[in-house]
This record gives C-alpha cells, structure tokens and sequence, in this order.
C-alpha cells in the first residue's frame, strides 16, 4: 500500500468518533464533529492528488477511495436521521444510488471495461453538495439556517440521483447496442 492509499485509510478514522459524538450532540460536540467531518472529506483531494502527482495510482485505490468516501457519508448520515435531522427515506434515495453505482462500477458485464471506472464530473459535484450539506446538518446552527440547511440536503438528494442516471445511462445505451448487435 502506497501513501495515497492510507491517506484514503485515515478517512475512516474520523466516523467512529464523529459517530460517538453525535451520541451526545452538545453544540461543542456538533462543531468538533463538523471539524472532523470536513478534514476527513478534505483528505478525499489530497490522496487524489498525490496519487496522481506521484503516479501512485492504482486499482486498490481507485476501489478503496469511493468506498471509504461512502462510508464517511453514509454513516454521518446516518447519525443524522437518529439525531432526527434528516428523513431517513431521503438518506435511502442516496443509499440506493451509491449502492448501485458501486455495484454498476465494478461488474464488467455491465460496462464492458474490466477495470473500474471513475468519477465523473456529475459524481464529483455529488461528493461536494453531500460534503457541505452534511457540514451543515452537523454544525448546531441558528433556527434560522433551517431551511437553507434541510434545502442543501435535498439538493444533495437531488444531485446524487442524477448523477447516477448520468453514470448509468451511456452504458445501459451501449449495453442494448452491443446486446442487438450479438
């Protein structure tokens, strides 16, 4: 395992204790969680970047990466809907499309390409939206922040939902061209 990869590693090590946190969600607990938060997130560029500046990339990384950046989503997540933060059917919409884009990404028979495919600029933009809309939902913000806040989160919704109909839809176009011309 090379740098970039147990930088991608480390990311994990935020969500138990953002998770522990959240069991006693004082506002203090709440910034110290979004501070993790978004110095777990921000490690999702910097191992990105070195791996490709020191061409390290590697097919370990390109699987471990959007895993562990799942993980840190999907379980502040799901924090938040114990916290009642956030509508659990909301946080199963993004559930639903990250569990399908993972399985999409790596089964050959689907896309045609035996290595695994990356981001696209759709799934990126999908990561930030998440990223800040969770920072949001954690930090213990005024009443006011509210609606912005419960507005980014079904902006994140939203975004996850149609980037993966972005990712699918080309190779559901190929997957029927190549079946029609078997």
């Amino acid at each position: 395992m090379n740098l970039p990869t147990w930088i991608t590693l480390s990311r994990l090590l935020g969500l138990p204790l953002i998770l522990y946190l959240l069991q006693n969600p004082t506002p203090e607990n709440r910034w110290f969680c979004v501070g993790i938060f978004v110095i777990a997130a921000g490690t999702d560029w910097v191992d990105g970047y070195l791996a490709r500046k020191l061409d390290m990339v590697t097919e370990l990384g390109k699987f471990l990466d959007p895993l562990v950046d799942k993980l840190l989503v999907l379980g502040s997540l799901l924090a938040l809907i114990e916290l009642q933060i956030v509508p659990a059917w909301g946080v199963f919409l993004i559930l639903t499309r990250e569990l399908a884009i993972a399985g999409w990404r790596v089964n050959p028979k689907l896309t045609g390409n035996t290595s695994i495919a990356g981001a696209n600029i759709w799934g990126k933009l999908k990561t930030v939206v998440q990223i800040i809309a969770i920072a949001f939902l954690i930090a213990p913000l005024s009443s006011q922040w509210d609606t912005p806040t419960i507005i980014l989160f079904w902006l994140a919704v939203a975004i996850s939902l149609i980037s993966g109909w972005i990712y699918i839809l080309p190779n559901i176009s190929s997957s029927k061209a190549k079946s029609i011309s078997d």
